[in-house]
C-alpha cells in the first residue's frame, strides 16, 4: 500500500490569509507574551550607542537602494552581532534549511536567520526567525514567510514554548509571537529613527535573556 503523499509548500509561497485558513490561525491585537518581550528592559552601553549611530547613518544613506542581501550584510547582520547572539549553546544561523510537517502539510524553507541551540549547526530553533526584505518592491509576503517558519519551529519544539519572530522590510521592523494557533504582530519600529532603533536593540537584547533562561530551564 502506497503512503499518501503530503502537500509540500515553501515558506515563500504563503500569504497571511492562506496561513490563517490552512492552519485555523487567529490573529490577536496583542498578547501578554508579545508585550512582555517588547517591553523588556535592557541597558545600552556607550559603545553600543556609538555603534548603533554608525549603523543608522549607513542605513539612512543607502536603505532605498540596498537589495535584500545588502540590507542584511550592512545593517541587520552587524546589529545582530552587536547583541552577541553567538554563544557555545545557541547561535544566530543564516539560511539554514528548516522543515516539518504541520497539520499534514510539509512546510519547508531557508529562513534568512534563525536563533537555535547548537554551536556549529542549528539543533532546536528556540524563538526568533527573521525575514529580510528590501524597502522597494519586495518579493512575496515577509510577514507570512516568517510566520510559516515559526509554525515549523513550533512543531519542532513540540508546542512547548511560545515562538518569537521578526520581519524586516527596509527600515521597518515588526516583531511577532506565536502561541498554539494564535499570533500577534507588533507595530512597526522605524530603524532610521533613533528612539525606535534603541527600542529594536533592547527588544533583541531581551530576546537573548529569554533564550538563555529557556536553555537554563531545559538543563535543570
Amino acid at each position: 500500500m502506497s503512503m499518501e503523499k503530503l502537500p509540500k509548500r515553501n515558506f515563500r509561497e504563503w500569504t497571511l490569509a492562506e496561513l490563517d485558513r490552512a492552519f485555523k490561525l487567529t490573529v490577536l491585537d496583542t498578547s501578554p507574551v508579545l508585550e512582555d518581550w517588547i517591553n523588556g528592559q535592557a541597558e545600552i552601553s556607550p559603545f553600543e550607542q556609538q555603534a548603533l549611530r554608525s549603523f543608522q547613518t549607513l542605513l539612512k544613506t543607502h536603505v532605498y537602494d540596498w537589495n535584500e542581501t545588502e540590507l542584511a550584510y550592512n545593517f541587520i547582520g552587524p546589529l545582530m552581532t552587536l547583541v552577541r547572539f553567538s554563544t557555545k549553546e545557541f547561535n544566530f544561523f543564516a539560511e539554514r534549511p528548516l522543515s516539518a510537517v504541520v497539520d499534514k502539510v510539509e512546510m519547508t524553507g531557508r529562513p534568512d536567520g534563525i536563533i537555535a541551540s547548537g554551536f556549529r549547526e542549528p539543533q532546536q530553533p528556540y524563538f526568533c526567525l527573521q525575514e529580510y526584505k528590501k524597502e522597494k518592491d519586495p518579493e512575496g509576503d515577509p510577514a507570512a514567510q516568517v510566520l510559516a517558519a515559526m509554525l515549523v519551529a513550533q512543531e519542532l519544539n513540540q508546542h512547548q514554548l511560545p515562538v518569537y519572530g521578526c520581519y524586516v522590510k527596509g527600515e521597518v521592523w515588526h516583531f511577532l509571537t506565536l502561541e498554539e494557533r494564535s499570533y500577534a504582530i507588533s507595530q512597526g519600529y522605524l530603524a532610521s529613527r533613533q528612539a525606535d532603533l534603541n527600542e529594536i536593540f533592547c527588544i533583541l537584547k531581551h530576546l537573548k535573556v529569554i533564550i538563555t533562561a529557556c536553555i537554563g530551564r531545559a538543563k535543570s
